[in-house]
């Protein structure tokens, strides 16, 4: 991977002034969460944009761990056919399956009251 601006852009963006590119920040508060995004920035390369994250979301000691990622290599899945199952499934949701009905039919099957209600 290089740091050249892309075909076309290196152009526009002259000689004198570096090519900045977008980046996504994303961040954890403390030790055990989640990361989240945090954000964007624009940065010429990489060793820039760690240094303006570390500067925008770790100076104050808000974040524990910084994930600096080009944006360009973020790969958006959006497929449909990808991101929903092609097969029934609801049987694994526990609504599926109700117990209450299951456990009125063992009892009549033994005979067995159904047992009283605690009060507490």
């Amino acid at each position: 991977m290089t740091d050249e601006a892309p075909e076309g852009l290196a152009e526009e963006a002259g000689p004198d002034r570096a090519y900045l590119e977008p980046w996504e920040v994303f961040r954890q508060e403390r030790e055990g969460d989640p990361m989240r995004h945090g954000g964007s920035l624009m940065a010429p390369d990489a060793e820039l944009a760690v240094h303006y994250a570390r500067e925008l979301f770790g100076r104050r000691q808000e974040s524990v761990r910084l994930w600096v990622v080009r944006r360009t290599d973020i790969v958006d899945l959006d497929d449909p056919d990808l991101l929903q199952p092609p097969l029934d499934r609801s049987f694994k949701k526990p609504g599926g399956y109700v117990m209450r009905d299951k456990l009125a039919a063992a009892r009549e099957v033994s005979g067995q009251p159904k047992p009283k209600a605690r009060s507490g």
